[in-house]
Order: structure tokens, then sequence, then C-alpha cells
């Protein structure tokens, strides 16, 4: 529940250089995981209820700094599915969607709700299908998120998959524009 949680202390940069995308996962957060030595040190993220946890809840402004694509690679190769927090760096919530990862806004009250039923470690649940987060309790919490990369996230689609399904309407767009500007369709070449 840390406020600006910058790239740099999701994933160290000399990590991206030397560890394959996938491999992350270990490092992901080690800055507030791992003491200077290399051992454990005393954070939430250690405990056995929270390791390998689904859902990280974060405070305001998570994923701040600089435009690193990476630190979205590094928690969801940690297992890191859903990021739910007060706000988040633009490029860090942009860079979850591109990734597979969703993003969640809430204000602070439903925040501190979250981490208290959480606490416990009880696991909480998010339905991206009816946009509702369900607490151990069973009351569920309503949220949302932009239709368009709601369905991209529930259908596994990149933007290319999304430019595609509209395949149809590019190529009729075409044949007219072919008529309207065949210079631009046919260069001719220049001597």
């Amino acid at each position: 529940m840390l406020d600006n949680v910058d790239t740099d202390t999701i994933i160290r940069i000399e990590r991206l250089a030397s560890v394959s995308r996938d491999l992350l996962g270990p490092y992901a957060m080690e800055a507030l995981r791992l003491r200077p030595d290399g051992s454990e040190a005393d954070c939430v993220l250690n405990l056995p209820a929270f390791r390998n946890a689904p859902i990280l809840l974060a405070g305001r402004n998570f994923g701040c700094g600089s435009s690193r694509e990476g630190a979205v690679w590094a928690l969801a190769a940690s297992g890191v599915r859903c990021v739910i927090a007060q706000s988040f760096g633009d490029i860090f919530h942009a860079n979850c969607f591109q990734n597979g990862m969703l993003p969640i806004v809430l204000p602070p009250a439903t925040m501190a709700v979250l981490a208290d039923d959480a606490a416990c470690g009880t696991p909480l649940t998010v339905d991206l299908q009816t946009c509702q987060i369900t607490l151990p309790g069973g009351d569920r919490l309503p949220f949302t998120v932009n239709a368009l990369k709601r369905t991209s996230l529930l259908e596994g689609l990149d933007d290319l998959s999304l430019t595609l399904r509209k395949r149809d309407a590019i190529a009729q767009w075409q044949a007219r524009d072919r008529l309207a500007r065949p210079w631009i369709w046919n260069p001719v070449a220049l001597d």
C-alpha cells in the first residue's frame, strides 16, 4: 500500500539487461523484498499468505517514473495478474493493458477496505466479466474499466488483433480510396 512505487522499485534496470522477460518474476519488487545481502526483508510480499499472490494492492501513483515496460513483465512473471491502486503512472497503466494485466483504480476509502480485508491473507477475487471485486466476506465492490480494453483483456487481443477485427471495413475503405486517389496506390517510378 505504498505511494509512489516507481518502475525502478518494481524492477531494477540491470535485471532487464541480463534476465529474459519470462524469468523476471523473482526480481519483481526486490528493492522492497530483499536486503542488500539477498536475505528477505520485513516486507508484506514475503509473508506466506501473499507470496505469489495474483492481485497486488498498492497506494497512489503506482508504476510512476520511467516508461519501463519491464516493470509489468516482472510483475506478470511473478504471478501478478491485477494491480489495484488509488492511481497509476500513465505509461505503466497503458503498459498493463498492452501486456494482459488489469490495472484497477479505486478511491482511497475503498482501498482501505480492501487492505483491511486482505490483511488476514484471505484472497480477494477480481471478476473482469462482471467488473466486481469480491471481498473475503462475500461483499462485492464494482470497478470500471474502459470497454475496449476490457474486451481486449477478456479475449486476449492486442492492438493489431483489434484492428484486424475490422478487416472487411478496412478493405472496403481501401477499395474506395484506390478509386478516389489512385496515385497513392499506384505510385509512378521517377526517373
